[in-house]
């Protein structure tokens, strides 16, 4: 069972990746693989795919950079989470670069004892990574999903993730 959602995200991923090839809309796409440990007991930490789009920044000033994005995480066990909000990067010396974002969304475990304790979950992340000449990026990334505690149970469920990002313009 979990190799046919591992297949389904698979899939996903290659068909995010082909329609992304048509720079239509600014912004970058990422592409992540990683690892997620469950905090709750019995829980079946996984393997996870993710694919984020962030658009051009809305605000910019100095350095930081302020844009919403948008995330897909799928664990092989099966358990999905969508998202959307708001990614701050600040861009330091050499190319190097911190991002963090807060991506309120929706969760479904497949697992039982996968539970979140509700659907609503938030997704924070905290990111370093490297632009390189040719404006992609690799990031290492430490994700984080709970509810704030706005359900009887928050074991929350934290990831982490090594990315790839591919700018696209329009």
């Amino acid at each position: 069972m979990r190799l046919r959602y591992f297949a389904r995200a698979s899939s996903l991923a290659c068909i995010l990746v082909l329609a992304g090839t048509i720079p239509s809309i600014a912004g970058d796409w990422i592409f992540a693989a990683g690892y997620s440990s469950f905090s709750r007991e019995g829980a079946e930490d996984s393997a996870l795919v993710s694919i984020e789009y962030q658009h051009g920044a809305f605000w910019q000033r100095g350095s930081f950079d302020a844009s919403f994005g948008a995330a897909l995480d799928v664990q092989t066990t099966g358990d999905l989470f969508i998202g959307a909000g708001v990614v701050g990067k600040w861009a330091l010396q050499h190319g190097w670069f911190i991002e963090t974002s807060v991506m309120p969304g929706a969760y479904a475990e497949s697992v039982r004892l996968n539970d979140l304790g509700s659907t609503f979950e938030i997704r924070s992340a905290f990111v370093v990574g490297k632009e390189f000449d040719s404006g992609k990026s690799l990031s290492l990334a430490l994700t984080h999903k709970s509810n704030a505690s706005t359900a009887n149970i928050n074991p929350g469920v934290n990831t982490l993730l090594l990315r790839w990002h591919v700018p696209f313009e329009d």
